[in-house]
């Protein structure tokens, strides 16, 4: 029996590979998981009432793209927050931005690009999505390494002309996962104006957006209106997940141009899982709330000034501008992860298992990525452990 070969190359998944590294040792203390970025903070006690009252739902087939309703309240959202005009027309409900981040991909990324194979810039650590979405795609996955010197962000700049003459979509993370970094909306109008001269699309992962310590990311929905890109070069993807704390609630959205829109809703008509109707009406009131969304980011802020205190001092301890991760430099992350659970049961994940070897070097290999999602008390506990354990 033939198999196919495109994704032959891949590495096990992270955390079936962590389990491979871990689980045969007996944690050293009370386990605490610090791996997954599951958010655990409470979400809004009114989404019960909600999903009660449109139980019915349930028995109908939903809207595709989403219902009229929640992509006004999305176009509002949008509105409100980037200042950007984004109508409803321009919006897809997505099952979870996964879902978007890959099939957006493999509606948008021509077969051939310039008469050769196309290219899908990412960066380096990266969600592991966007390389399989390429590999769909039939493109080429191009890692960029996004470390402490390019200020944990891709240096699109550096790429050659050829590459970028080839490259068909352009992935960013802000803020970025898993270190935290915010691109500047002067990076984000440079990655545009490179795409309008190369002719590509930049794909902006913004799923962590709504947890910022000082000031708000900017979103490229925002900057492309600014700077008069054409609407068809951006493509913002977010989520309530970790916004609103509903990562099983699988509800996140898609914004694109015109053509671009079209091109997703019609792939979605034949290969999509619509959200629940009764789970559509949920995101349309927590799209149109803020209030639980100021207090979810409290509780981060309150936690990073935790962690800032922990590792105040510490050499190579950068605090992130945005999202819930840590990311810790160490000697070798896989075993760090192995020694810290060995030695005390707190639970990380390799920075490694986020990244891909290029040119025989893996730009996560000296850091673990740590989740700052368990109850403060208990967070406090594992980085003062992880502290003890691998710094002093």
């Amino acid at each position: 029996m033939a198999f196919p070969e495109r994704f032959s190359n891949l590495p096990e998944y992270a955390f079936p590979r962590l389990r491979t590294l871990l689980d045969h040792h007996a944690p050293g203390g009370a386990p605490i998981a610090m791996t997954i970025g599951e958010p655990k903070h409470p979400f809004p006690a009114w989404i019960g009432d909600v999903l009660a009252d449109n139980l019915a739902g349930f028995g109908v087939y939903p809207t595709n793209e989403g219902t009229p309703d929640l992509l006004a309240a999305i176009s509002g959202w949008i509105k409100r927050r980037h200042d950007a005009d984004v109508a409803p027309s321009r919006l897809m409900v997505l099952n979870g931005t996964r879902e978007g981040l890959f099939n957006a991909a493999l509606a948008l990324c021509p077969e051939r690009k310039r008469g050769q194979q196309p290219v899908v810039l990412m960066p380096n650590p990266f969600y592991q999505v966007y390389a399989i979405a390429a590999l769909q795609a039939g493109a080429e996955p191009v890692y960029l390494a996004a470390t402490a010197a390019t200020g944990h962000l891709p240096d699109f700049g550096s790429i050659p002309a050829d590459v970028l003459d080839r490259t068909a979509i352009a992935y960013i993370c802000s803020p970025a996962n898993p270190q935290g970094a915010v691109a500047s909306a002067d990076y984000l109008a440079d990655v545009l104006e490179l795409a309008e001269k190369h002719d590509f699309i930049v794909f902006c992962d913004e799923c962590y957006s709504e947890i910022w310590r000082t000031a708000p990311p900017p979103g490229i929905l925002r900057v492309a209106q600014a700077i008069g890109a054409d609407p068809e070069r951006a493509v913002a993807f977010n989520s309530l997940s970790k916004r609103s704390n509903v990562p099983g609630l699988r509800s996140g959205f898609v914004a694109a141009g015109p053509k671009g829109t079209a091109l997703i809703r019609q792939l979605r008509a034949y290969a999509g899982a619509p959200l629940p109707l009764p789970l559509q009406k949920v995101a349309e009131r927590l799209w149109s709330d803020e209030a639980h969304v100021d207090e979810n980011r409290g509780l981060y802020q309150a936690k990073f000034a935790i962690a800032d205190k922990v590792f105040d001092g510490m050499q190579g301890y950068q605090s992130p501008e945005g999202g819930f991760f840590l990311w810790l430099p160490v000697e070798d992350g896989e075993a760090a992860t192995l020694k810290l659970w060995h030695k005390t049961g707190v639970r990380v994940l390799p920075g490694a298992y986020l990244a891909r070897d290029v040119d025989g070097q893996n730009p996560g290999k000296g850091y673990i990525r740590v989740a700052l999602v368990a109850p403060k008390d208990e967070m406090q506990r594992g980085l003062e452990q992880l502290r003890d354990c691998l710094y002093r």
